[in-house]
């Protein structure tokens, strides 16, 4: 096993395929070596680690907000202490919540007690050429997301004009003079040239360490989001809610999805419909329900997760219960990166 862990980040808005992209990645991933998985979640209930496929894999997720916000990030660091203390990959791919701002994993990765485990790689950025423009005016971190990347994956061209791609490209192009583009749809292209899986460089070598202890981990997370005025940008405020539906008919949801604001950016969750198990994925007024055959845990049955601005939300839990939904537990109230 390599002495160190090479670090790849997934990053992307809300629904531009990430966990497609990121099973390609696992399906095509040597044998040989060994991987691990880190998958965020904004919602109070993980969907896309049921979505990611591949046998034996080890995966961590985090969910209730961004793992580079203050809200989850004690999470964050005492996930990647595990992996460097004992799970040791040779690689660790990362997907992020939709609405993160990833400034400041390099920097996370590099802090003292991981002792130099972790080498950062690349970061990848989904994009969905169908609504990237839109998001860009809005939201904060989509900007981030594009200035920290450095390949960009174009997914859903088959949903997009030309010209919608070409100016994407543009865009892009004011922040790297010679961004990686790849198009695709459905995230479907060879990962065998984006991870670099070379050997560890000759004479080098990791050694853990003497292990903190639970208490010595939990002080030194402590300390380390004490002084928070360094890390900390203007929030986007957003909102996720859950929300149980007690049963209907396709019909419904489709009368549901078309009542919902224009506000809404995404929703997402598994439902029993005519007694088959479908996936329910709406993305910013696009919307598909398609057969599942996936083993799903008990509380993520007839759940669906949403996101939206606060001021909508109000709106969407009337809907909701105009369609036999009802909401599960509080509403996660997450702050994440505002565009002033």
């Amino acid at each position: 096993m390599a002495g160190f862990t090479d670090v790849y980040l997934i990053t992307g808005f809300l629904g531009s395929g990430k966990t497609t992209f990121l099973n390609r990645l696992i399906r095509q991933f040597p044998a040989d070596r060994k991987l691990m998985i880190l998958m965020n979640e904004f919602g109070e209930i993980g969907v896309d680690g049921t979505l990611v496929s591949g046998e034996d894999l080890d995966i961590l997720e985090i969910s209730k907000g961004s793992i580079f916000c203050v809200c989850v990030k004690t999470d964050f660091i005492k996930g990647l202490y595990e992996i460097a203390q004992k799970i040791r990959p040779d690689v660790l791919l990362i997907e992020s919540t939709g609405v993160a701002n990833p400034a400041d994993l390099k920097k996370d990765l590099n802090l003292p007690i991981f002792k130099g485990r972790f080498r950062f790689r690349e970061q990848f950025c989904i994009i969905d050429a169908a609504n990237f423009l839109d998001a860009f005016q809005v939201y904060a971190s989509v900007e981030k997301q594009i200035s920290s990347s450095s390949t960009f994956i174009i997914n859903k061209i088959d949903l997009a004009t030309r010209d919608q791609v070409e100016e994407i490209k543009s865009l892009v192009k004011r922040y790297h003079p010679d961004p990686r583009f790849y198009e695709t749809t459905y995230a479907d292209i060879n990962v065998a040239g984006l991870l670099s899986l070379g050997q560890t460089p000759a004479g080098a070598g990791y050694e853990p360490g003497q292990p903190m202890s639970a208490e010595e981990l939990e002080r030194y997370v402590e300390d380390l989001l004490s002084d928070l005025h360094e890390s900390l940008t203007p929030p986007d405020l957003l909102m996720s809610a859950s929300f149980f539906w007690k049963g209907g008919s396709p019909s419904d949801l489709w009368e549901m999805t078309a009542r919902l604001p224009r506000e809404v950016l995404r929703a997402k969750g598994f439902v029993q419909v005519e007694g088959r198990l479908h996936l329910y994925n709406y993305v910013m007024g696009q919307y598909s329900l398609e057969v599942q055959d996936v083993p799903v845990k008990e509380n993520q049955v007839n759940v669906l997760v949403f996101i939206a601005p606060p001021q909508v939300m109000s709106a969407v839990e009337k809907i909701m219960g105009d369609f036999n939904f009802v909401k599960t537990g509080e509403i996660n109230r997450q702050e994440l990166f505002q565009k002033k």
